[in-house]
């Protein structure tokens, strides 16, 4: 028997397993994660309207892997073995594989000197939520909004969060009647941040912040973070609550992995999801560097058209036939501000920006409960 091994449990994992099933493959799959649950992040932006909470984007896998035949070893990955081509475990387990898709995701560089002081949303909800109940504890105050790149490799980046957390808690204060009593900052290294999004929706995004009396501070490089500051090159940022993305790199077990990686710490993959130079070991979704244009976004939407893409190519391997899939290279983003939203389309042809309608706030909700059907 050919034994599948899957790391990871989130967006480009679990699109693998259904896209291997659906082509087919009728062998063993063994899926390695930490706990068996997706988590559905981009929902996180609601948690501090009350709109989502911890159960309501934790979707337990036991009956989807029922469904897919898989079979699940808690675990946290340590390293490869390639010579005997094993997953290590933090535990000491190894387990054995004959093709690895590499879905595990990537991680926030928290290297900054006093990153301790700020709130980053999408390393889950527990600090969503603790960043939710301090704002709800104040009376007044500066908010500081704020991402970054990952300097060797700026397309390691994920603002799209950030500016639908701003916006949506501008909103939200409006909504309490509490909105004069704070003032808001976002704050960023470059001067025309969301550079991803093309420049109508950088546009766009600045003016929204001007319309909603948000103050920038644009261009100046990350110094620094207190209980109370954003200290930058071009200056000090008073701020009682800070909410930040730090820039992102690979998974840290990928230093020891004995895989190629890119200078920013990602596994290099080639146009078909497949680490060059290793046979069947593929890798979709935020853990790996992948070519194309500098656009492409650390997303879950990309994530799953890179998993299709190495799930495909794994079979036709294994069948010893051409690989030739490739994912296509688009964004596609909703960009929510709590009773509306604005969509944001791009592929290397065309940049599209749709103005704000209520209508994208409730797909964007609607896109949730039609995307967790599969799981729950």
């Amino acid at each position: 028997m050919h034994k599948i091994v899957v790391l990871g449990s989130s967006f480009a994992a679990l699109t693998a397993i259904k896209t291997l099933r659906k082509q087919g493959w009728k062998e063993p799959i063994v899926l390695v994660a930490p706990r068996p649950v997706i988590f559905f992040y981009p929902s996180l932006i609601w948690v501090p309207a009350g709109l989502r909470n911890e159960s309501d984007l934790t979707i337990e896998l036991e009956d989807f892997f029922d469904r897919n035949d898989v079979e699940y070893h808690r675990g946290k990955v340590s390293g490869l073995d390639q010579e005997n081509r094993q997953v290590l475990l933090e535990t000491g387990d190894k387990i054995h594989f004959d093709s690895l898709i590499i879905g595990a995701g990537g991680r926030f560089i928290k290297k900054l000197p006093g990153i301790e002081n700020i709130y980053t949303p999408c390393e889950g909800y527990a600090p969503t939520k603790a960043y939710s109940d301090r704002l709800n504890s104040l009376d007044s105050g500066t908010l500081a909004f704020g991402f970054s790149a990952n300097p060797k490799e700026p397309s390691a980046v994920r603002g799209g969060p950030i500016f639908e957390f701003l916006f949506g808690i501008d909103t939200l204060l409006r909504k309490q009647k509490r909105r004069d009593q704070f003032k808001m900052v976002f704050f960023n290294p470059s001067k025309s941040p969301g550079q991803r999004l093309g420049e109508k929706s950088v546009k766009s995004l600045l003016k929204e912040m001007d319309k909603r009396g948000i103050e920038t501070h644009l261009g100046h490089k990350m110094k620094s973070f207190t209980e109370d500051k954003v200290i930058t090159e071009g200056g000090e940022i008073h701020s009682d609550l800070t909410l930040f993305m730090p820039g992102m790199t690979g998974p840290a077990w990928a230093n020891d992995s004995g895989l190629p990686l890119s200078e920013g710490g990602f596994i290099k993959a080639n146009e078909h999801c497949k680490v060059e130079g290793f046979e069947r070991i593929y890798v979709a979704g935020d853990s790996g560097s992948y070519p194309g244009p500098d656009w492409i976004p650390k997303q879950a939407h990309i994530a799953d058209l890179q998993a299709e893409a190495a799930a495909k190519n794994l079979l036709a391997e294994l069948k010893d036939q051409p690989i030739k899939e490739t994912f296509k290279s688009e964004l596609v983003c909703i960009v929510d501000t709590l009773n509306s939203g604005m969509l944001v389309y791009r592929d290397p042809k065309r940049m599209v920006l749709m103005p704000k309608t209520i209508m994208f706030h409730w797909a964007k909700r609607w896109f949730e409960g039609h995307y967790l059907k599969a799981y729950r």
